[in-house]
């Protein structure tokens, strides 16, 4: 008897369990992305970075292949960004990034591309001087495994190449973890950081408070004024002529002079690595399709 309720226990604490994931998974992939106009009142405000205002977070739209550095609800800078491929993607979630580690160590994780490798071996630490070592001079951990971290090069940026992780350029890079560092007053001087730069030796600086990373997967936002349809990268089945238009009902937006063929075309135009964009006087107008355009989504220069 005492073996049947311990059985029904588990069983009772697996459905509880599977059930908060898959609520917690709803809420995350319905998250409106944080530039947003029903986030940010209908303007990113931009601003310079305030040393010593701890009041920071990091926003990244997948689709969109953007992160951004928030601080005080006000954009400092926004960064292109490469991201997981199909087969390892980076989940839409709410993140704590802990710590930034200059020349940092990579600990393979166990997972079924790592078992496959002839070259390491999960929970193997491999140093910073190790040609093994893919993170490149920075990375940011994100918890479970996931980490920001340094890209390859610039053909990573806006593509879907990283086995879950999110890949930045090196300037920028360095940075985000420089603007960090001075909007937390972290115990982490100029030149220590410039010999980090330099060297191979790890520079570790931890984030006490962690700092909010925010992960979103928004293919449909009205930002600043404009429609963005970005590809459904992940092919989460999210561009639809229903999501079309419970974004431009719920961003205020009178979508009446827009047909579904219009909007079907539209969001044709959004594939592979470009999206489609227009004004939403422009749909209200009626002109949706002859004002829009498609464009790339990243045009693969670093930074602003």
């Amino acid at each position: 008897m005492m073996t049947f309720r311990c059985l029904l226990t588990l069983a009772a604490g697996i459905t509880l369990s599977s059930t908060l994931f898959a609520q917690a998974y709803q809420q995350d992939i319905a998250r409106d992305s944080a530039r947003s106009d029903k986030r940010t009142g209908g303007h990113v405000q931009k601003a310079v970075l305030v040393p010593g205002d701890p009041n920071i977070r990091v926003s990244i739209n997948l689709p969109s292949f953007q992160m951004t550095l928030w601080q005080n609800g006000k954009e400092i800078r926004t960064y292109p960004v490469g991201i997981g491929m199909a087969e390892f993607p980076v989940p839409a979630s709410l993140r704590r990034a802990g710590s930034i580690e200059w020349n940092p160590v990579w600990i393979p994780p166990s997972s079924d591309w790592i078992e496959k490798s002839s070259t390491v071996k999960p929970g193997e630490v491999v140093l910073p001087t190790d040609p093994r070592n893919p993170l490149g001079k920075v990375k940011i951990p994100l918890g479970y495994g996931y980490l920001i971290h340094q890209a390859k090069g610039p053909g990573d940026m806006g593509s879907l190449v990283s086995h879950g992780c999110i890949r930045v350029m090196q300037a920028d890079i360095y940075d985000l973890a420089e603007r960090i560092v001075a909007a937390r007053s972290l115990d982490v001087t100029p030149v220590q950081i410039a010999s980090a730069k330099r060297s191979k030796r790890t520079l570790l600086a931890p984030l006490d408070p962690a700092v909010t990373v925010e992960i979103t997967y928004d293919t449909i936002v009205v930002e600043n004024g404009q429609l963005n349809i970005y590809p459904d990268v992940y092919k989460h089945n999210r561009n639809t002529v229903e999501n079309v238009r419970r974004e431009l009902e719920t961003s205020g937006v009178d979508d009446s002079k827009l047909t579904d063929t219009q909007i079907r075309k539209m969001m044709a135009a959004a594939v592979g690595k470009r999206k489609f964009g227009v004004s939403v006087a422009a749909i209200e107008r009626g002109s949706a399709l002859m004002s829009g355009r498609s464009t790339l989504v990243l045009d693969r220069t670093p930074g602003n």
